[in-house]
C-alpha cells in the first residue's frame, strides 16, 4: 500500500474496493501517466467507479492530478493526466554480489534516485555487507532518501533462491549464517522484502531497459567471479522450479576438469569465470595481479592474454549454442566484468556460437554487451518489486 493511503476494514466490499485502487496503481505504475478517460478503458471500470477511487487516491496523496498542457482545445475541457505521487512511495534495490554490494532506488513514477556501489572482501558477514548496503542507499539522493516511505525492497543473491512460490519472506538458498536475510533487511529498512537469483535479476532488466529491451527470447550470461544467467521465454522472464533457471556456469564443458563451486568437475565456470581466466592467463606465463591488468595486457596486444581468451571465448560461445539449441533465443546479452575485455572475448565466443548452433539459427540470433553494468541486479529487483514490466506476467506476486 502506498503511503498516505488510508487504511479499509476488513470485508467484501472493502475488499473489492481495494482492488479497484490496486487496479488503478497498478496501471499507472505500468503506463505512467494516463487520463481518466485511458484508464478506463485500460482497467474496464465504470466511469463512475472510476471517478470515486480517483478522488480517494488523490485525497490519500498517492495519486496526483498534473495541470493540462497548454495547447489550445478545440472543444471541451482540458484533459488532465493522472499519475502516481513520486514523494508517495519508494523502491530499492539491493545486489549483494560476491565481492560488492550494489544498491539503487526509484521513486514510485519510475524516476531513478540513483544507484551505489562499494566492493568488499568475499567473506563479509552478512550482517556488515547488509549494514554497507544501509550506508550505500543513505548516499542516494544526497541523503534525501525517506526511508519511510518505501514500498519494498528487491533483493538479489548469489546462487538458487528456494521455492517456486517464494514470497516476500523467501530466503535465499546460498549460507546465510548470522540470520534471515529477508528478517535482517525488514529490520533495518522497515519495509517488504522479495529475494531473487541476482544474474536473473540482471537479466530481468538488461530485457527490460537494457540491451535486450523489447525482446521476446532472451538469454543472458554475466561472466564474473562466478557464471550464471538467466532467461526470457516467450515474453516471460522464466524461474524455473525451485528457482533454479539460468545456472549456465553449471553446464560442463568438453576440455574442462577444474573443481568447481558446486562439487562437480568441468563446468564453465572452472573455465569462464574471472578467476579461473586469470589463474589460466598466468599459467600460460602471463602476470596479473587482477582483472585490471589483464584488460591492460588484452589493450597492448599481448598475445599470451589474447590466446587465454581465445579459449575461454571458445568454451564460452559452444556452450551458448547448446543452450540455444535448446531454448531458440532471437538475443544472447554477455555481461558481467570479463565482458569488459571487448572483442577479444566476443569474437571467438561468436565464432564457436556460430560453428555449433544450428545453421538454420546462425543469422537469427544477435550477440550484444550488456548495457547496464553493474547496476543490473540491483535495477532488476526494482523492477521485481514494482511489477512494471510485463516480462514478470507469470512470476510470484509481489510484496504486499
Amino acid at each position: 500500500m502506498l503511503v498516505g493511503m488510508q487504511p479499509h476494514q476488513d470485508g467484501p466490499l472493502a475488499r473489492l474496493r481495494r482492488g479497484h485502487e490496486d487496479l488503478v496503481l497498478d496501471l499507472l505504475r505500468k503506463h505512467g501517466p494516463l487520463s481518466r478517460a485511458e484508464l478506463g478503458q485500460h482497467s474496464g471500470l465504470s466511469r463512475t467507479t472510476l471517478s470515486d477511487i480517483v478522488t480517494e487516491l488523490i485525497e490519500s496523496g498517492a495519486v496526483v492530478a498534473t495541470a493540462p498542457g497548454t495547447a489550445p482545445r478545440r472543444r471541451g475541457r482540458p484533459v488532465e493526466a493522472l499519475t502516481l505521487n513520486p514523494s508517495a512511495g519508494q523502491a530499492i534495490g539491493i545486489d549483494f554480489a560476491r565481492r560488492a554490494v550494489h544498491v539503487s532506488a526509484v521513486n514510485v513514477a519510475h524516476e531513478v534516485i540513483g544507484s551505489a556501489s562499494e566492493p568488499h572482501d568475499p567473506g563479509l558477514p552478512w550482517e556488515e555487507r547488509i549494514t554497507l548496503a544501509e550506508r550505500l542507499v543513505g548516499t542516494l539522493a544526497e541523503g534525501a532518501l525517506r526511508l519511510g516511505a518505501l514500498n519494498a525492497i528487491g533483493v538479489g543473491v548469489v546462487g538458487p533462491v528456494e521455492g517456486p512460490d517464494a514470497g516476500p519472506d523467501a530466503g535465499p538458498a546460498q549460507p546465510c549464517p548470522s540470520a534471515d536475510l529477508p528478517a535482517l533487511l525488514r529490520k533495518r529498512f522497515e519495509a517488504p522484502v522479495l529475494v531473487d537469483n541476482n544474474t536473473r535479476l540482471a537479466a530481468l532488466a538488461e530485457a527490460t531497459w537494457g540491451a535486450a529491451a523489447g525482446g521476446q527470447d532472451v538469454l543472458y550470461l554475466r561472466l564474473s567471479h562466478g557464471v550464471g544467467g538467466g532467461l526470457v521465454v516467450a515474453g516471460a522472464l522464466h524461474r524455473g522450479a525451485y528457482g533454479l533457471s539460468g545456472e549456465f556456469g553449471h553446464i560442463a564443458v568438453e576440455s574442462g576438469d577444474g573443481r568447481c563451486s558446486c562439487g562437480a568437475t568441468g563446468c564453465l565456470e572452472t573455465v569462464a569465470s574471472v578467476g579461473a581466466v586469470l589463474a589460466a592467463y598466468r599459467r600460460a606465463g602471463g602476470h596479473a595481479d587482477g582483472l585490471a591488468a589483464l584488460l591492460g595486457a588484452l589493450e597492448a596486444g599481448d598475445p599470451v592474454a589474447l590466446r587465454t581468451l581465445e579459449v575461454a571465448g571458445t568454451h564460452i560461445g559452444t556452450v551458448l549454442a547448446a543452450v540455444c539449441n535448446a531454448i531458440g533465443p532471437g538475443v544472447i546479452v554477455l555481461g558481467g566484468e570479463l565482458a569488459a575485455a571487448g572483442p577479444p572475448l566476443f569474437e571467438p565466443v561468436e565464432r564457436a556460437l556460430r560453428a555449433h548452433i544450428m545453421p538454420i539459427s546462425r543469422d537469427r540470433v544477435d550477440l550484444r554487451p550488456a548495457a547496464l553494468g553493474e547496476a543490473g541486479g540491483a535495477l532488476g529487483g526494482i523492477a521485481l518489486v514494482l511489477c512494471e514490466s510485463p516480462l514478470l506476467s507469470h512470476y510470484p506476486a509481489r510484496p504486499g
